[in-house]
């Protein structure tokens, strides 16, 4: 994909400048810096145009949550993604609020962080999976309660093509029955694979069932059915 112009909100310096590091051989270019929304909001008002901001959330306040809707409203076309090191309904429902198109953790691999801004850059919505869960439920608010984790922070989009991986489906069946292209499904798969720490579609399918993620088939036929597509 052609280079991504980034903009990098955190308080951390230390964390911007590896980030930037990670980011060095990837689409995606730090090409400003802010340690906090307010000085984030002068550079936009001054003329400042990123494809693509990345964000840490200091303390999901009032006061941050109105610095994002401001943000958004001058950046309308801009993918906007939280970075973030815990995870609180709260934060989450001033993102949505806010326009986001993102909730990642900050305990991401490079290349997993990478998949994931490809796919918002997409037009995906990129969340872990519990909070991705809540949000189907209509359970979030700003109630302030923390999730539970997820370490392998699968996106809900994931957990779908696991279950159609169990269904025996291929590249073209997955992308007709989500709605969206092969192109997108071929990179949900490779960020799928490489989180789970799979090398196939096989491998994926023992893990889906492992982990209690069921789809219209089961046992050792889920498992036959997604070799059946390798």
């Amino acid at each position: 994909m052609d280079t991504v112009r980034a903009f990098l909100i955190d308080s951390n310096k230390l964390f911007r400048e590896g980030l930037k590091r990670l980011l060095d051989d990837s689409p995606f270019q730090i090409v400003a810096e802010a340690g906090n929304l307010r000085e984030a909001l002068i550079s936009v008002e001054n003329g400042l145009r990123p494809q693509l901001v990345l964000l840490d959330l200091m303390n999901g306040g009032d006061e941050e949550a109105d610095g994002m809707r401001r943000l958004r409203a001058l950046l309308p076309e801009t993918r906007m993604v939280i970075l973030t090191s815990d995870l609180c309904t709260r934060r989450l429902a001033n993102a949505l609020e806010a326009g986001a198109d993102g909730y990642l953790m900050k305990d991401l691999s490079s290349d997993a962080l990478a998949q994931s801004l490809k796919l918002v850059m997409m037009g995906e919505k990129v969340f872990p999976t519990h909070l991705a869960a809540l949000l189907i439920s209509g359970r979030v608010n700003g109630n302030g309660a923390d999730v539970p984790v997820s370490r392998k922070g699968l996106s809900q989009r994931e957990v779908q093509i696991l279950r159609c991986l169990l269904n025996g489906d291929s590249n073209k069946m997955i992308a007709n029955h989500l709605n969206i292209t092969e192109a997108t499904v071929k990179v949900h798969l490779k960020s799928l694979l490489r989180k789970i720490n799979a090398s196939n579609r096989t491998q994926a399918a023992i893990w889906a069932l492992n982990n209690g993620i069921g789809g219209e088939l089961a046992g050792s036929g889920a498992v036959a059915a997604a070799a059946a597509h390798q």
